[in-house]
């Protein structure tokens, strides 16, 4: 092992000890300090965000599910403390990285992660330690969704769940590329923020008639694909809205609900549904090209992909940060913040 500076025995963790979603089942507690092997690194965090995907993992409603007890959190940012003696973890010690959590262990809801260097994106000079904890999951996400439409030559999109954090990315990434897009959202302030964005097609699903002006619009604007976050109901509505050939490629499950389908949309009207998972995209590219898509990315961190902060929390308030974030997403990201920068 290399250290950049004395490495304690134990540290605080926001530690999970059953998937029911209860809040006694998350506590913060003391947890001993991992060693890194080759090919790892320790990353000392300063701050992780409240994702979504962090919720239904809470719950084990999502793909990946650890041994417990494990610390939560899919993403986050710090320095790297510690590393192996390959090559690769040696070319990030010392530096600032944002960094995803492994699929088996502890996350960054704490004050150390130990994760696969590979798991590690260095952090230009312009992107602070907070904006660098929330550049995989919804930047990459959006990103990835707006290249996906880009690619498939489809003129104009549908995107549920379109206030959230990745739902505004979109946007802007519409607007930057020229890619007409199809906002759903479920209130009408939520609505309202979107036009005030230039967004042009905007629809409230609680809303009369919701069903004949989504149908209509993908008409118009020929939406022959669709970005579902809801699963549910919400997803056989936005299917049964796309012209004949349609796609929807379905990326949350917000409800926590199956997905719906009518099945005469599949077989006579030749509309697919698909599942997307950023994990299986990035894996689909080198390691280089990760890096290069990574720091295009953090250019646009400022602007297209930038996310809102609505609260930051101390490692030990997890549960007042938890609950502020259900209570209301709209309104940004809620951080964890560890170690000063």
């Amino acid at each position: 092992m290399r250290a950049i500076e004395p490495i304690p025995d134990a540290m605080q963790a926001a530690v999970l000890h059953a998937y029911d979603g209860a809040p006694d089942s998350l506590r913060v507690e003391t947890r001993p300090v991992p060693r890194p092997q080759r090919g790892q690194v320790l990353v000392k965090m300063t701050a992780a965000p409240i994702n979504p995907s962090d919720l239904m993992f809470l719950k084990g409603l999502y793909g990946v599910l650890k041994p417990l007890p494990v610390a939560p959190g899919w993403e986050g940012a710090g320095r790297v403390v510690a590393t192996g003696d390959d090559w690769l973890s040696r070319l990030l010690l010392g530096k600032r990285v944002a960094c995803a959590a492994p699929n088996q262990h502890d996350g960054t809801w704490a004050e150390y992660m130990l994760t696969a260097s590979a798991r590690c994106v260095p952090l230009i000079d312009a992107i602070d330690d907070e904006a660098g904890a929330m550049l995989i999951v919804n930047p990459l996400t959006a990103w990835a969704l707006m290249d996906t439409a880009r690619r498939g030559g489809h003129r104009a999109f549908v995107q549920t769940a379109a206030a959230s954090a990745l739902g505004r990315m979109l946007l802007r990434l519409s607007q930057h590329f020229g890619v007409e897009g199809i906002h759903i959202v479920r209130r009408e302030e939520q609505a309202e923020l979107l036009r005030s964005m230039g967004a042009r097609y905007v629809l409230n699903s609680e809303a009369a008639g919701f069903d004949e002006q989504l149908r209509e619009t993908c008409r118009q604007l020929n939406a022959t694909i669709a970005f579902e976050a809801v699963s549910g109901m919400t997803a056989a509505q936005v299917l049964r809205a796309l012209p004949d050939g349609g796609r929807l490629v379905l990326y949350g499950a917000l409800s926590e609900s199956p997905l719906m389908a009518d099945p005469r949309d599949l077989i006579f009207q030749r509309k697919r549904v698909e599942g997307f998972w950023l994990t299986d995209w990035l894996a689909g590219r080198s390691l280089l090209g990760q890096l290069r898509l990574a720091r295009q990315v953090q250019h646009a961190l400022g602007d297209l992909l930038r996310s809102e902060v609505a609260g930051r929390y101390p490692l030990q308030e997890v549960h007042r940060a938890l609950q502020d974030y259900q209570a209301s997403m709209t309104a940004g990201k809620r951080l964890l913040v560890m170690h000063e920068k």
